[in-house]
């Protein structure tokens, strides 16, 4: 399980029969300290490649950015691949089977509730003004 926060914006990819897989990173940082004898420990920060798929990988596409804090949970895959020049990378992922938003969407929520609220009270003045033209003697 990892606490941290979002790196970079999802990067989404489809396949056939609509699935999805999302890949992003996830920075973790440890907090520096001082010891008993006055050495600083700076913090030290670790990044993480995550990996969804399915349906996991929707909810990621649509609701996680880039600075957003997670909670996730998942297996340790070990990767390898040869690049053009024939030379093999090994790289470690997560593949995330539990995630969980730690952001608060307050933020998100209240303004969409303060833009629906200034559209009601523009509509409702607009009816309000239809009204009173109707009332004008010519």
């Amino acid at each position: 399980m990892l606490i941290g926060n979002v790196g970079t914006e999802p990067d989404v990819h489809y396949f056939e029969a609509d699935q999805a897989v999302a890949k992003l990173r996830l920075a973790t940082t440890e907090r520096g300290y001082t010891l008993p004898n006055g050495t600083q420990v700076p913090d030290r920060t670790d990044w993480h490649n995550l990996l969804f798929d399915r349906r996991l990988a929707k909810i990621v596409e649509k609701y996680v950015h880039k600075g957003d804090k997670l909670y996730v949970e998942g297996r340790l895959r070990n990767r390898s691949y040869d690049d053009k020049r024939g030379i093999r990378h090994q790289y470690t992922e997560i593949e995330v089977e539990n995630m969980e938003f730690l952001t608060p969407r307050t933020s998100v929520s209240s303004t969409q509730s303060s833009l629906s609220s200034q559209q009601t009270q523009t509509n409702q003045q607009s009816e309000t003004d239809l009204d009173n033209a109707d009332k004008l003697p010519f």
